[in-house]
């Protein structure tokens, strides 16, 4: 059994006990929170299809920890001009772990 789910503006396949890196959540670690805004659920008998979301479907999930993804080097260079800069980013993400989906 598994769902689509939208979290912080984008969507992911999860499934129960599985752990997903998402967008930093604005929860403290150990928090329980819920996702309703469920898109498709696929049991192992049918596949409910929402438009857009189902209704009184939610995902539940447990805030694991807060971390920074790894470093994103970011080159930019004009050839024969003189011209490079070096910057880098590290995105800032939250890993959860699915503990059950509700219908």
């Amino acid at each position: 059994m598994y769902a689509i789910v939208e979290i912080a503006g984008q969507q992911f396949k999860v499934e129960k006990s599985k752990k997903v890196y998402v967008h930093r959540l604005h929860s403290e670690e150990g928090e329980n929170i819920n996702f309703d805004k469920v898109l498709l659920v696929d049991t192992d008998s049918d596949v409910k299809v929402g438009a857009p979301f189902i209704s009184g479907a939610n995902v539940s999930a447990k805030i694991l920890k807060h971390l920074k993804d790894d470093k994103v080097v970011v080159f930019k260079k004009k050839r024969r001009k003189g011209y490079a800069v070096k910057r880098g980013h590290r995105q800032f993400l939250t890993q959860i772990l699915i503990e059950d989906i509700n219908l």
